[in-house]
């Protein structure tokens, strides 16, 4: 049975002054009221008021305990939080599910139910994924210009033939989209390492049945330079500053590197999930 519960290093106590205060287009999407660029549709209208005058600045940087007004309705904005979850299998990747299966808001507490998650992972998928209120983050880590990388452990039903490789490789069309595994590294003799930076969904597993192969597991243990490492399965965790200054660095090298650069070997990453 999954136990739901946070890790002792996460926390909800985290200080509000680290950032706050924000611009004000950002503060009023981070209250919900719509996009950045509605938002200063609503500020050049004059629709917005701090302590009670209008306010057509878009520099302004309201702080947390200042009172914003938006057509007379007070707004209150979350500060930017995100955070992973390991996702066990058997959850679904939705806030609600037609089916009345577990959800991964299932595993985390009321006081985070405002936090998105960021892509999807399929119900026997396992593994990192990321949960966020700050759109800014999940448009770096989405955004197919950036070609994060999402490294996978794949166990397959048999041993594996290396000579199939340039297959996964090379590209296998889905839904009419050709479909790439950008590196791929064997560990065991059924237990691989692919790294994509596509998003079609069961991406892995259907790559794998088209060539012969059914996987048995799948986890994921790494998001750009975001690594699961021991986070136990239905735990969750609040990113570190670093690791968000980390988003940032993997998206910059990730546009930095030219077409067809030749691209580092995946190396095997040990300790990296929990073995089960």
């Amino acid at each position: 049975m999954v136990e739901r519960k946070t890790t002792a290093a996460a926390t909800l106590n985290y200080e509000l002054s680290t950032v706050f205060p924000m611009r004000l287009n950002r503060f009023l999407a981070a209250a919900g009221v719509g996009s950045r660029r509605y938002c200063d549709e609503l500020i050049a209208a004059g629709r917005v008021r701090i302590h009670g005058q209008v306010c057509t600045n878009f520099s302004a940087h309201p702080a947390t305990r200042d009172h914003v007004k938006v057509d007379g309705k007070l707004v209150h904005a979350d500060p930017p939080f995100t955070i992973m979850l390991h996702k066990p299998a058997g959850f679904v990747s939705t806030r609600k599910d037609v089916h009345a299966r577990d959800t991964i808001f299932n595993l985390l507490p009321q006081k985070l139910s405002r936090l998105f998650n960021v892509g999807r992972l399929d119900a026997q998928t396992e593994g990192l994924i990321l949960l966020t209120n700050d759109g800014a983050v999940a448009q770096r880590l989405t955004h197919p210009r950036h070609k994060i990388d999402k490294e996978y452990e794949v166990t397959l039903d048999r041993p594996w033939d290396q000579a199939l490789a340039p297959k996964l490789l090379k590209g296998i069309f889905l839904d009419g989209k050709r479909a790439r595994i950008e590196r791929l590294h064997s560990v065991k003799p059924t237990r691989l390492r692919a790294v994509l930076h596509q998003g079609i969904n069961r991406q892995i597993r259907r790559m794998f049945h088209e060539i012969g192969y059914e996987v048995k597991r799948l986890i994921r243990v790494r998001i750009g330079n975001l690594r699961l490492g021991d986070l136990p399965r239905g735990h969750w965790r609040a990113l570190t500053a670093r690791e968000l200054e980390s988003v940032e660095a993997a998206v910059s090298a990730a546009n930095r590197e030219p077409l067809g650069a030749a691209r580092p070997p995946l190396q095997r990453q040990r300790n990296e999930t929990q073995r089960l």
